[in-house]
């Protein structure tokens, strides 16, 4: 063997184990910082290396947090256990498009690992952690596949948790919504001022509360340069008319998450507004967005099924110049 193969150092970068175990970096840190977890073995050199032995005890870890139990008595307990000896791991090779089984408690299904990661810090409600992840997921696979397959499949499980539970986790759904909030909105970049680009403005119907997904739209549209206007939750009516007849959008998107609270003649209303001069009025392009326009389709109006695909009907409407005109 070289001297070089011996100078290298065996095992895993922190990096490397926190995606082995579906944890943030920080989190991996934390622990060691906090607990005594880290490695056995000192290496010289900034960079810690992680052994099968000290993965073990970070895996325990993991996996007594999951049952509630207290951090700082988890780390107790993982220290003491004697684990099972494994075979030295593998690095693992970028990118991370790995599909895994949840071990969180949560029906997460055949999903990314990035999901796993996320529902396990969120169930800590460990911020620091679930802003990495959240970041790192938009980092690595862009906004939209990042919320479609990363994001939406964690907030759904989280969803069905509660629901099933007694509400027992309702403040883990609202913790992880808030966060994806946050970092939707700071990973959208700052639009020059002044542009005369066509808008797109976004808004619930009245009655829903449900903001997410426009938020998620509205971060896919600025990534792409598309100027938004967004109103957020329960837009009444009249504001909403009185908001498209100043702005003058290319498109309006109106969500709704209930059937309940799908309002055809809304939509009807605001796709039949008109403006500019006699001989070349415009109108603006309406969609109805989320499960609540299911069976309560408007004819005429796109109901796109996803964010990618509404991305796509609403990149079309902005590089319409003449924005649907009505035929005077």
């Amino acid at each position: 063997m070289s001297s070089s193969e011996h100078d290298q150092p065996a095992g895993l970068s922190t990096g490397s184990v926190a995606r082995r175990l579906g944890v943030a970096p920080t989190t991996v840190r934390s622990w060691d910082q906090r607990y005594g977890l880290g490695p056995d073995a000192h290496t010289s050199g900034r960079h810690r290396r992680w052994a099968a032995a000290d993965i073990a005890r970070l895996e325990r870890m993991c996996a007594l947090t999951m049952t509630g139990v207290p951090p700082a008595e988890a780390a107790r307990i993982a220290r003491e256990s004697a684990p099972p000896a494994l075979a030295p791991p593998a690095a693992p090779a970028r990118p991370r498009p790995v599909r895994s089984r949840s071990h969180t408690g949560l029906q997460l299904g055949d999903v990314r690992r990035e999901c796993k990661g996320l529902a396990r810090a969120s169930l800590r409600l460990e911020a620091a952690s679930v802003d990495d992840l959240l970041t790192a997921a938009i980092a690595d696979y862009g906004l939209v596949t990042a919320w479609q397959e990363v994001i939406m499949p964690t907030l759904q499980a989280v969803g069905r948790k509660w629901e099933s539970s007694g509400e027992k986790y309702v403040e883990v759904e609202h913790f992880l919504s808030w966060h994806v909030t946050g970092v939707l909105r700071r990973s959208a970049p700052t639009l020059p001022v002044g542009r005369a680009d066509p808008v797109t403005l976004l808004a619930c119907v009245p009655g829903e509360n449900h903001t997410l997904p426009l938020e998620a739209l509205a971060a896919a549209l600025t990534e792409r340069g598309l100027p938004v206007r967004m109103f957020g939750a329960a837009m009444p009516a009249q504001a909403l008319v009185e908001a498209v007849r100043r702005t003058g959008p290319a498109a309006v998107g109106l969500w709704a998450q209930s059937r309940t609270t799908a309002n055809r003649p809304l939509a009807q209303h605001v796709a039949s507004m008109e403006w500019g001069v006699r001989g070349a009025r415009r109108h603006p392009l309406v969609l109805t967005l989320g499960p609540g326009w299911t069976g309560q389709a408007v004819p005429g109006l796109p109901r796109p099924p996803g964010l990618a695909e509404a991305l796509n009907v609403l990149k079309t409407a902005a590089a319409d110049d003449t924005r649907r005109p009505v035929t005077p």
